[in-house]
């Protein structure tokens, strides 16, 4: 394969490495302790936390499995950025008060005080799963272009990353992570646009036939508007989005810690506005890059080798073009782009999974007194467990077809509909510990057999779930409130029920 990969590009791309390693290194004296490492001592300006909040959204998922998405079909995932601004007025209206006067860093605090610590454990753990699944397919979606570059074996490429990412946050902690995501927030954004811009400007009639081919081939469409719950229809991924998204902003300790990390209400609420908002543009950046490299190699198709118009190599597509058709210093730039946002992803994952082990488990179970030294060798030791075990799941994603489509099922499965139980005891004073045992059973029941039985064919048609994979977590989340809040009227919260 003939590349433009330069000394220029390595040498952008080895500054650009290191220097985002030096952030982890200047930033230690602060994440010495336990309030620094996973609060930033409570002392981030919002247009900063903003940022980091914006970059939880922007990873390498969104910067290579969007376009590929919209390279192989159309713009049907875009409708998940649909329900963002919703979700954001939502969580700066209730959720980042309600954070923000508990207090706690864990987002899960407050189910053990409303419905005991089987209600935190059960939470915390699907936190945690869903997170080793997030860090599995950034890491793997990190090294493609590394992959497609320079022809090294790609699970090489993800331990080394793997190492790399782990050591940073187990020097940085939670201020290395908001930092890095600023710079690699910004870099992205240009980097993206000048993507697009590149690619219209490099079709061979400009860009009107990038249009005229995308229409041609119904590239823009949102997916069908039917009632059919058993595809990706256009309401099946809003009603989904909008669950995953009050799950995000709501219970998921990613977002949770950063709101503590804002110095002030004020401050907090502007982070969320910031990175709720913004991501809903810069999605659509991604998509029209994806609907660009297919009119590109639609209108060209010498320059694409056949390999990558298998369906199932789709998200390789775009790191092609970056190592084919960027100008000298851009290709590099853009790959140290997409490290460094894969990097600061899978950094806040790690550092939020090792803060929920510390405040959840270990403190709660194991060691209640636990001094300042035995906390952080916690934070520490899991931090490089969480990153052994996620890059196992990386080297696992090397066999799916499409990373966006396996992270959005895993997704909905770990989140356990956890959202549900959040809901119960936040709108249902009256819901009481037996209801909510009752409801999240069903949730359970409910994702469990619609995850095991939609692909087993020993059963009978009729006992198979019928429904798209997207909706096990808006069913789960449903079961949960629903006959949670049914068990209510009949099991109301007793007046001397103790937190045990």
């Amino acid at each position: 394969m003939e590349t433009h990969f330069t000394f220029l590009d390595g040498l952008v791309l080895g500054v650009y490495f290191l220097a985002t390693m030096a952030i982890g290194l200047l930033v230690h004296r602060g994440s010495r302790t336990v309030e620094g490492y996973t609060a930033a001592e409570r002392s981030m300006p919002g247009w900063l936390t903003g940022l980091s909040i914006l970059a939880t959204y922007v990873s390498s998922i969104s910067f290579l499995a969007l376009p590929g998405k919209a390279f192989a079909t159309n713009w049907n995932p875009f409708v998940f950025s649909l329900a963002l601004p919703l979700a954001t007025w939502i969580a700066v209206k209730w959720f980042l008060p309600f954070y923000r006067n508990g207090g706690h860093i864990s987002a899960y605090v407050h189910l053990e005080e409303r419905f005991g610590k089987w209600a935190r454990i059960y939470a915390s753990a699907c936190y945690l799963l869903t997170q080793l699944a997030r860090t599995g397919a950034v890491m793997y979606l990190m090294a493609l272009p590394m992959n497609v570059l320079l022809g090294w074996d790609i699970r090489w490429i993800i331990i080394a990353t793997g190492i790399s990412v782990t050591l940073y946050t187990f020097v940085g902690g939670i201020l290395a992570v908001i930092w890095t995501d600023a710079i690699q927030t910004v870099v992205l954004v240009g980097g993206a646009l000048l993507c697009a811009a590149l690619l219209v400007l490099g079709l061979p009639e400009g860009p009107s036939q990038m249009f005229r081919i995308a229409a041609e081939h119904n590239k823009f469409s949102l997916g069908e508007f039917g009632l059919d719950l058993t595809s990706n229809t256009f309401w099946v991924v809003l009603v989904y989005s909008l669950v995953i998204n009050l799950q995000n902003f709501g219970i998921d300790q990613s977002y949770v810690q950063r709101y503590h990390t804002a110095k002030s209400d004020a401050e907090a609420r502007k982070s969320v506005w910031i990175g709720g908002l913004l991501y809903l543009p810069l999605s659509a950046v991604f998509f029209f890059i994806g609907t660009a490299l297919f009119a590109y190699y639609t209108a060209q198709p010498d320059l694409l080798p056949e390999m990558y118009r298998d369906p199932a190599r789709s998200d390789s597509v775009f790191p092609y073009f970056m190592v084919t058709g960027l100008p000298p210093g851009i290709t590099g730039l853009l790959i140290a782009a997409v490290f460094a946002a894969a990097m600061s992803t899978v950094s806040g994952s790690l550092n939020s999974s090792a803060t929920i082990v510390l405040t959840d488990y270990y403190k709660r179970f194991f060691n209640r007194s636990a001094t300042e030294k035995q906390s952080m060798r916690v934070l520490y030791v899991t931090t490089i467990a969480i990153g052994v075990l996620g890059t196992i799941i990386a080297l696992a994603m090397t066999k799916v077809r499409s990373a966006l489509d396996a992270w959005w099922t895993l997704a909905g499965i770990f989140g356990g509909g956890t959202l549900g139980l959040f809901l119960l005891g936040f709108l249902s004073p009256r819901t009481g510990n037996r209801a909510a045992v009752g409801g999240v059973t069903a949730g359970v029941l409910t994702i469990l057999w619609m995850t095991l039985s939609s692909n087993a064919t020993s059963l009978p048609q009729a006992f198979r779930s019928p429904f798209h994979g997207f909706l096990i977590i808006v069913f789960g989340t449903a079961a949960i409130m629903l006959v949670g809040l049914f068990l209510t009227m009949f099991l109301p919260r007793r007046n001397d029920e103790q937190v045990k």
